[in-house]
This record gives structure tokens, sequence and C-alpha cells, in this order.
């Protein structure tokens, strides 16, 4: 009897272990840093304007996206996933699969779409395995208006949401940076798609571009879509874009829209130099004060100073400090100093 007690009570501390998402105890592995993770949060949430965890508690995701897909491929590999999630501390990994291109490099213009498949299959798959969650990116950039390959994307998201419905760790984006259309425009495509992902997974949380590359929310606070557990994209490059847009964001936050900072950098928004590593810290600031989650561009050693591994590091994972550019160092050091909240 007293052994059968003694599993039972095991069983009850681990199910309040899994269930917790407040930081203050482990949650399914041995860190205790306030990271959001899907053994502790479930499947996210939108609620009250903010990103929640499956029993309605705010969550923070501080991650890391790769620049193109095929481009950084090689970081898509099961060591640096572990590493960045037991060492760094991230949480998040946003796969930015580019729809139009050259060759391989558009989805829609001749690339190859059982290696972008692979990709993204890898991906989610070390995610999960190292406790993070994931964005599926419909990475839309110089074709601007996501109405251009509307066809392709309802197939790709229906294909998607259908493999990955049972999973937790899995957030769908939509259009990376709409340009050179109106919101009526970007709406009337998520009108269209939305649906196709929640005839498979009800429940999705899906990240909604706006025009001017995803940094006109006015538009989209005017006018919102008529769905649940959506999140508004917003995208800044901290030599680019000052205060006004982290009134704006923040004005609108206070307001209950939903926003999510699915790509930033701490550059010019060319992803070049120069950084501002002071605005970056004031962006980093409001977005932690509002509960807004973030995903820096990008983890990789394309030759910008958005990036935040060394051009000439010949390696994908087991990285040093030595490894990582002026961008790489801060991230590492604004994870660490938010993570432990």
């Amino acid at each position: 009897m007293k052994r059968i007690l003694s599993l039972l009570l095991t069983v009850l501390i681990l199910g309040s272990v899994l269930t917790g998402c407040d930081g203050t105890r482990p949650a399914g592995n041995v860190y205790n840093d306030g990271r959001a993770r899907p053994s502790s949060c479930g499947k996210l949430q939108v609620k009250n304007g903010k990103l929640c965890s499956e029993s309605g508690d705010p969550v923070m995701l501080r991650g890391v996206s790769t620049n193109g897909l095929i481009v950084t491929e090689s970081f898509i590999n099961e060591d640096l996933f572990r590493e960045l999630s037991k060492d760094a501390g991230v949480n998040l990994f946003r796969l930015a699969m580019y729809t139009y291109g050259v060759g391989i490099i558009g989805y829609c213009t001749n690339g190859d779409k059982e290696r972008y498949h692979r990709d993204i299959e890898n991906g989610v798959e070390y995610a999960a395995r190292q406790d993070m969650y994931v964005i599926i990116d419909w990475h839309i950039l110089s074709d601007g208006d996501p109405n251009t390959y509307l066809e392709e994307s309802k197939a790709f998201f229906a294909e998607m949401a259908e493999k990955y419905k049972d999973y937790k760790n899995v957030l769908y984006e939509i259009c990376n940076e709409p340009n050179k259309v109106d919101w009526a425009a970007v709406k009337k495509y998520a009108e269209a798609v939305i649906p196709v992902i929640r005839e498979k997974d009800p429940a999705a949380v899906v990240i909604v571009g706006n025009p001017e590359w995803s940094k006109d929310l006015y538009s989209v606070a005017a006018d919102p879509l008529d769905f649940d557990n959506i999140l508004y994209t917003l995208h800044f490059y901290s030599a680019s874009h000052g205060q006004q847009f982290r009134d704006m964001t923040e004005e609108l936050s206070q307001s209950g829209l939903p926003i999510f900072v699915s790509e930033y950098g701490v550059t010019a928004a060319s992803g070049d130099l120069p950084r501002d590593l002071e605005s970056a810290d004031e962006w980093i600031a409001l977005l932690e004060r509002e509960n807004i989650s973030y995903c820096m561009w990008s983890f990789s050693k394309v030759a910008e100073a958005c990036s935040a591994i060394r051009a000439t590091v010949p390696k994908y994972s087991g990285f040093v400090t030595e490894d990582y550019t002026e961008t790489g160092l801060w991230l590492l050091e604004t994870l660490k100093k938010y993570n432990t909240k």
C-alpha cells in the first residue's frame, strides 16, 4: 500500500510539474528559468491580446530565425537545436521559407519542394525533441502581394496542418512581409488561408503579416480579422525603426491588439551596418513589458551584420564565444538577461 501511495504521489507531483508555465518550477526537464516550453505550456493560444499557454497563462517566446531556409539548412541539425535550447535559452526556432526567387531559393518559383519539406520536417522534429516551439514561415518578400501565390499557399498550409495537427509546438506564419499592397488585400488572403489551416487544426495559432513589410499595425487595428488565436506580425530593425514604431507598438498592444515580433534585427533594415544596440535594447525592454514574443533575424553566417555567426566559421554547432558576431554576442547577453526574470 505504501508503494502504491508513493507512486500516486509521484504521478501527482510530475503532473503538477508538467502543467506549470510560470517559470517557478522545472517543467519536464532540468530548466527553471521562465522559458515557455511545449512540455509545460502545451499548445499555445491567444487570450486577451496575449500569447498564452494551453491553460491560459501568459508566455514569452524568445527565439531565432533562419535566413532563407535552403541557404541556411545546415543549421537545421539537432546538435544546434540542443545547444540553443540548453545553453542559450532559445525556446523558439523560425523556419523562413522564401516563396519567390530563382531556382532552389523560391518555393513557388521552381524550388525543390521535397528539399524544403525535408528541412521543415527536420526542424519541427528537432524543436519538439529539444522542447522548443517552431514557426513555419511562408516567407513572402519580393513577391509583395500574398495573393500572388494564394493557391500554392493554401495547398502548402493544408499539408502542414494535416501533418502537424497533433503537435503542440507548431505555429503558422502565413505571410512574412507584404508590401506594395494594402491591408484589404492582405486580409482577403488571410481569410482564404486561415480556414484551410483551421479545417485540419482548429486551435492553431496563426501569425499574420501586414503592409509596409509588417509595420502597418494601425490598418490592422482598424479592421482586424474575425478569427480566434491570431497574432499580427510586427517587424523592426533597430537602426531603421526607432521611437515612432515603439510608440505605435506600445499603444496598440495596450489597446488589446495581439502582436508577435516574428522577425527583428539589431542593424539597418537592409540587414547590414550600422548596428544600433542601444535602440535594440529599448525595443526588447518594451516587448518584455508588453509580453510580446520575439525572434531575431538571423541565426546564420550569411555575410551580413545581422547574422549571429561569423561567416568564416566552418561548423554548424558547438559554437564558442569567438564564433559569434557582435550581433550574436548581443543576442546571447539579451537571452541571458531576460530568461532569468
